[in-house]
């Protein structure tokens, strides 16, 4: 193996426990709070996408843990910050965590996948690009990575919390 190989390994190695120990952090903050909430939840951890994910799942069909994600996942986006601030009080580094509670983020993923590939299909059926509602940065980016699996491509535009994607001709 040559030297590059092994640092190169090295590094993907101290990632994975770097993330790792994030999601301990999240996952030790967030127990305190399901405690000091009196809410059930268990909690699951995994390294997606060189970031570490942590999950608030319910075996009580998820109805407490519905108020923990609110109105279209303000509190969800709120906790997810608080979290990360969490761990960047731990580690002195800023985390880019994703937080999901009940499946909330993972169903709206699915659907903004969809979405983004029923509007790259639309564009490629048309010729003409297609603006889509105001969203927020996780949101944008399921449909920009869509748009960019079905060959075409997208950007956002506007200011926040206005900024959308727009679906663009090839």
């Amino acid at each position: 193996m040559t030297e590059g190989t092994t640092s190169a390994a090295a590094e993907g190695a101290d990632t994975l426990t770097r993330l790792e120990q994030e999601g301990e952090i999240a996952a030790d903050y967030l127990e305190g709070l399901l405690d000091i909430a009196d809410l059930d939840g268990d909690i699951d951890m995994d390294v997606e996408a060189d970031r570490a994910a942590v999950s608030i799942i319910s075996d009580a069909g998820g109805r407490d843990l519905q108020k923990l994600v609110g109105r279209d996942g303000e509190v969800l986006e709120a906790l997810q910050e608080l979290t990360r601030l969490a761990v960047h009080r731990e580690t002195g580094d800023r985390s880019r965590l994703m937080l999901d509670i009940g499946g909330y983020r993972a169903k709206k993923r699915a659907e903004l996948s969809e979405l983004g590939a029923k509007a790259a299909a639309e564009v490629k059926n048309t010729g003409e690009s297609v603006k889509l509602k105001p969203m927020t940065p996780f949101e944008r980016k399921v449909v920009h990575d869509a748009v960019k699996a079905a060959g075409l491509r997208s950007e956002s535009e506007g200011e926040e919390p206005q900024r959308f994607v727009v679906v663009l001709p090839a």
